[in-house]
């Protein structure tokens, strides 16, 4: 004990200690509050609004959570002796502004400072989605954000069908499907959702009964509707999250153009024949250039120019693979992580195996994403017809 006082001694001589209340000024100024202790002690309560890393995970793991090395970060175990061992590790590491809470949480819950109890994951969540937990930029933290995620998919048709899938078995903890159509015999050359016994049902009918057979925990809301300029406000309002697999020009400006006004993020995907592409328009969110659908289309082009699935054909993988990229996509917007393509457009050729990454820009001028005023939005383009390819 004596040795240990002598290092902890040592160790505030190069690492400067705060008590919990200058701590928790700091916090409510920007700063960062880090949780070190296990997580056995914060299941029974943490600062609200702290970033939680056990100790032991803590030199692995900081980068993901704290990539810059000169954010001001405040560690906080149960007394403040591990919080000083982990500040030195910290500083080690390269970080400038280090500080150690004197106290731990043991002060902070004395003078009364806000804490919470943090969610977890059941024990069937923690088997389920263990290869999840063991990622990194996913872990604990994002599969909560999934599992508290709701996902809309437009379409339950080939790039609906991957999207839902794969949404479903991560674990997104409601996902809504619109679609109004009956599964027919053609659809099942690349709508996977959907077998023999499908035909005739209705699509959305088909995809909840096998969505939830893969994931019972999670909540499928099926909606025999067609989108059109009364309904849309409401129908995709609740959710986080818009996934455009619908092969109708009308469609995907009103989709477009009620995501810019709601500020929603739309992950679109498209096929024909052999070629797909995938982005997503969100204007609202913090990156500098984030185009809407308008500003790359800004009107349709002719029906003789723009023939549907139906009329020019499709490969049935190609959808598929469209879809898993729109799920992957909206999996790292739902849990926070990654780079998503927000002013980016990918293009897939399968005849050739080319993938390309194009920079698309937002107009200035665009009507809709440049619109900052409800009041004056303009006006929805009524529903005609779709296809969800």
């Amino acid at each position: 004990m004596i040795q240990l006082n002598k290092y902890l001694d040592n160790l505030r001589g190069v690492i400067k200690e705060v008590d919990v209340n200058t701590a928790f000024q700091k916090q409510l100024q920007g700063a960062i509050l880090l949780d070190i202790r296990e997580k056995d002690e914060v299941n029974s309560g943490s600062p609200t609004n702290a970033i939680r890393i056990s100790k032991g995970m803590l030199e692995m793991n900081i980068v993901n959570e704290i990539p810059n090395s000169d954010t001001e970060i405040y560690l906080l175990c149960a007394s403040g002796r591990r919080s000083l061992v982990s500040a030195f590790a910290l500083q080690e590491l390269g970080y400038q502004h280090i500080y150690s809470v004197k106290g731990g949480f043991g002060d902070w819950k004395n003078q009364g400072l806000p804490f919470e109890i943090p969610k977890t994951l059941k024990p069937e969540d923690l088997e389920r989605y263990k290869r999840h937990l063991l990622i990194p930029e996913v872990g604990e933290k994002g599969q909560l954000k999934l599992l508290n995620s709701k996902a809309l998919i437009v379409g339950a048709g080939g790039i609906g069908s991957p999207v839902a899938w794969y949404l479903a078995a991560a674990g997104v903890g409601t996902i809504g499907i619109i679609d109004d159509d009956i599964v027919d015999r053609t659809n099942l050359q690349r709508q996977i959702l959907h077998t023999e016994n499908s035909v005739g049902t209705y699509k959305v009918d088909s995809a909840k009964e096998r969505l939830e057979a893969l994931n019972p925990a999670i909540k499928i809301i099926p909606i025999k509707e067609r989108l059109n300029a009364d309904n849309i406000d409401s129908l995709l309002s609740d959710y986080d999250v818009v996934l455009d697999g619908t092969d109708n020009f009308t469609t995907r400006y009103l989709i477009n153009d009620a995501c810019v006004k709601l500020k929603i993020p739309n992950v679109h995907g498209s096929v024909f024949r052999f070629e797909g592409q995938v982005t997503t328009f969100y204007p609202a969110s913090e990156q500098e250039n984030a185009p809407c659908y308008r500003c790359v289309y800004p009107t349709p082009p002719p029906p003789e120019l723009a023939p549907s699935c139906a009329e020019a054909g499709v490969l049935g993988v190609l959808p598929g693979m469209v879809g898993i990229m729109c799920a992957t996509e909206a999996i790292k917007i739902l849990a926070g992580f990654g780079t998503l393509m927000i002013g980016k457009i990918l293009c897939f050729n399968a005849l050739s195996w080319s993938f390309d990454i194009y920079d698309i820009d937002q107009k200035t001028d665009c009507p809709y994403c440049g619109c900052k005023d409800h009041e004056h939005y303009p006006s929805y383009s009524n529903y005609v017809a779709s296809c969800s390819l």
